[in-house]
């Protein structure tokens, strides 16, 4: 197969195995050049190698540099906080991608097209947290610390200008909280604004309030177009526009750095719904065809996307989630079918 890329492959727990198989059935119809490298991590990975992370999974991602990976759980007692947390630190994937675009008719909103970047590595997200002891009280009170470089603050949003440029978007808007917190968010939005500049006249910038822009997303999604922003308010206003388009099931998102990117759905690995064949599979496959488009195969990714958005838009052969009766093996078919 020429021009084949391998690519490390990790299923994940709870629904992944299964919305991995659709997922790969459907790459594989639609022509993807791809070989895939299969490891473990999360729970599957303590079951069969005795760690979330085992060190042969780090070593493939190592030497493919991409992969695609299910939703994980981190087993409560062992190793990490966050499997996924110490898989963007280990390989310093620091801008992390979440777009949201309508694909569900009749919502209450209609041509959502946002694409929110995410820093990664940093803020509260860095676990720097600890108890203060007060008498007889060793957890009187608890302390996490907040820390943001200049230098992480400003290739995030150098990050976010070149994904505008990159795709023809017109406008990043930087949200902050820097009117409270100047020290740690007043270093974001100085070195965003610094940024800014080596971009005037190509790509228009802005900053505003982080709840004056969860406002104005519900509100006016219209005025915004590349949003970004430091870590926890990533998390929470990535999931927000991931409800103005149907919810997580349809939200992908890729985590990127200099030597590596991973690729991934947005939500969790839904333990309550695991091996009964009725997750919706999409943000799987959308966080696939992110992939394609990364190492250069967004033909594949693109003719992937429209048989999605044709698929849903029938009505027809949809996971419940989506209002229909499918199995996710259902879905996949249906979809294949389109293509």
């Amino acid at each position: 197969m020429p021009n084949t890329t391998t690519v490390t492959l990790i299923p994940g727990d709870g629904i992944g195995p299964d919305i991995t198989d659709a997922t790969l059935r459907i790459l594989y119809a639609a022509g993807a050049r791809i070989e895939w490298d299969r490891q473990l991590a999360g729970l599957a990975g303590v079951k069969e190698l005795g760690s979330p992370l085992p060190e042969i999974t780090l070593e493939s991602i190592r030497q493919n540099r991409i992969a695609l990976k299910g939703p994980l759980t981190t087993p409560v007692g062992v190793g990490f906080r966050s499997v996924n947390v110490a898989l963007r630190k280990e390989f310093d994937l620091y801008a992390n991608v979440r777009p949201a675009r309508s694909l569900v008719p009749g919502g209450r909103y209609r041509d959502i097209d946002l694409v929110l970047i995410r820093e990664n590595t940093e803020g509260l997200y860095v676990g720097v947290e600890h108890y203060i002891g007060m008498g007889d009280d060793p957890k009187a009170a608890a302390e996490s610390v907040m820390i943001i470089t200049r230098f992480g603050a400003e290739r995030v949003v150098r990050f976010a200008f070149e994904y505008a440029l990159h795709h023809g978007r017109r406008k990043v808007t930087l949200a902050h909280k820097a009117n409270i917190l100047k020290f740690t968010q007043g270093l974001i939005l100085e070195a965003g604004r610094n940024v800014a500049q080596e971009y005037a006249g190509r790509v228009s910038f802005e900053d505003m309030i982080v709840d004056a822009t969860a406002m104005n997303l519900v509100l006016h999604p219209e005025r915004f177009d590349v949003l970004v922003m430091e870590n926890m308010f990533g998390d929470i206003l990535s999931d927000l526009m991931a409800g103005l388009v149907g919810g997580l099931g349809l939200a992908p998102g890729g985590n990127i750095g200099r030597s590596a990117a991973m690729f991934e759905p947005v939500h969790g690995s839904a333990p309550d719904i695991a091996g009964k064949g009725v997750a919706n599979p999409t943000a799987m496959l959308l966080a696939g065809c992110m992939m394609l488009d990364h190492i250069h195969q967004g033909e594949v990714a693109d003719h992937i996307r429209k048989a999605v958005e044709a698929q849903i838009h029938s009505g027809e052969s949809l996971t419940p989630d989506l209002g229909g009766k499918a199995t996710t093996a259902q879905y996949a078919d249906a979809v294949i079918r389109r293509l």
